[in-house]
């Protein structure tokens, strides 16, 4: 299995890569404006973004729509142990190259029990299937992440519609999103799974 996730990450990420950087600023645009509109994301209280790189969907107009909505913002950080840890975040500004080059946020106001009640997790990706199975970038980071400290939040993944395969290999300790949403639709993920296992 992990050589089938290494060929199709390869091959996902090249895919992203052959992206012009107006047509990632683009679909990333339309992917935004679809989240906006998606009512998980309006009716949460708190939701965590993450900062792209190589070509990953962006998030600066959630971030600022949050943020001007008076929605609680958190970012991940590289804690203790190549832990990820999610930072509250009160504006664009509180941000400093961390690792990887990728902004962390520069605060301390980690996550509480009350920011995990109505929270929203947007996810990134390298590809996803229809069941929620996601490929991340390979260190199993958001895995830990979620299996720790996000049991109760949704889950959503923002990638490209070319991201969507049609079966992403899974191991136990994988997490699945809900839902993912891409420039052309909103993937329900569990209503997709609960209909194949009725299926089969």
């Amino acid at each position: 299995m992990r050589e089938e996730k290494h060929s199709l990450r390869a091959a996902a990420l090249t895919q992203r890569s052959l992206l012009s950087r107006s047509e990632s600023l683009t679909r990333s645009r339309l992917i935004q404006a679809r989240v906006l509109q998606f009512s998980p994301y309006r009716l949460s209280r708190s939701v965590a973004l993450y900062n792209p790189i190589q070509n990953e969907v962006e998030t600066e107009a959630i971030r600022d729509h949050a943020l001007v909505t008076g929605k609680n913002v958190f970012f991940p950080r590289f804690g203790a142990q190549d832990s990820l840890e999610l930072i509250n975040v009160g504006s664009a500004a509180e941000f400093s190259p961390g690792r990887f080059g990728i902004p962390e946020p520069t605060g301390e106001g980690r996550l509480t029990g009350r920011d995990r009640k109505e929270l929203v997790v947007f996810v990134p990706g390298v590809a996803f299937d229809l069941r929620g199975n996601r490929l991340g970038r390979g260190k199993g980071w958001y895995d830990r992440l979620i299996k720790k400290e996000l049991g109760e939040a949704t889950l959503i993944a923002l990638a490209y519609d070319f991201q969507i395969v049609d079966t992403v290999p899974a191991e136990e300790w994988d997490q699945r999103v809900h839902y993912v949403v891409t420039e052309r639709s909103v993937v329900d993920c569990r209503r997709i799974a609960e209909q194949s296992s009725q299926v089969s």
